[in-house]
């Protein structure tokens, strides 16, 4: 373990082993740290919070600070972070409230980019991007290989799918299907995310599947209950597409919109 001597590190803290806390770091009284985690320089971890192994948190990440909520009284709401996660410069990670579950998550191998903030009560998987001072509201849920375009705002309550990708600049007020785009103010679907997919080694066969799903769920003309219908019949046997119907089917806020057939420029 390495401690800068101008580093402020409570007694009660528990660090792993290899731990490297840079200069003018602040660490609270219930953090934990995992092996191997590297806090460069003036970050500050506080609250009752836990960080994984191996991640890299760069000069002036904010983790585990109260949450920006009017009703949070001090109580000893958690931020758990994974492991081999990178949150860069500014990055911020709020502590939950007791009304949203007491808990604001991010699982493991997770690029935050400098400026961007994760607000009280959201739960993020894994292997997800976020850009440049992406911004997330409180209570929002993000699956795994998931990507944030810079600049981009996300309402509270939203949910974004996995392998989705969400612009740079969108205002995202309602749910991101998995496999899906979405950009815009608000925020449209612009059809699958066929890039992406392939680069996770997603086959022709499966994204073709999807693309006739999407076809049916978004732009069949029908209501959405008789376009839902029609999928879970069609393929009852396509993971990807049950996937992504489940996903439909638990939503609070409703779904993106599609754009129109000639507006859409997908790969």
């Amino acid at each position: 373990m390495q401690i800068h001597p101008t580093a402020v590190v409570h007694p009660k803290a528990e660090l792993g082993p290899d731990v490297e806390v840079g200069p003018y770091c602040v660490i609270g009284e219930h953090v934990r740290i995992g092996r191997a985690t590297r806090l460069v320089s003036h970050v500050v971890v506080d609250g009752w919070t836990e960080i994984g192994e191996r991640c890299a948190l760069w000069p002036f990440a904010s983790i585990g600070t109260p949450p920006q909520h009017l009703h949070y009284k001090g109580e000893p709401t958690r931020v758990v972070i994974g492991h081999d996660n990178v949150l860069r410069e500014y990055v911020t990670v709020n502590r939950a409230t007791v009304e949203g579950g007491g808990l604001t998550k991010l699982g493991n191998m997770n690029f935050l980019m400098a400026y961007s903030h994760i607000a009280h009560d959201c739960l993020l998987g894994n292997h997800i991007i976020m850009a440049n001072s992406a911004n997330l509201a409180g209570h929002i849920a993000i699956g795994d290989y998931a990507v944030i375009g810079g600049l981009a705002g996300i309402h509270q309550y939203v949910r974004i799918g996995d392998f989705a990708m969400v612009g740079g600049c969108a205002a995202v007020a309602q749910d991101v299907p998995p496999f899906t785009r979405a950009s815009g103010d608000r925020a449209r679907l612009h059809g699958l995310n066929s890039i992406g997919l392939r680069r996770h080694g997603f086959s022709a066969e499966r994204i073709r599947g999807l693309k006739r799903a999407y076809q049916i769920l978004f732009r069949s003309g029908q209501r959405l209950a008789e376009a839902v219908k029609q999928a879970k019949e069609e393929f009852k046997d396509h993971a990807d597409v049950l996937a992504m119907l489940a996903f439909m089917d638990g939503s609070k806020r409703g779904m993106c919109r599609s754009v129109g057939k000639g507006e859409e420029n997908e790969e």
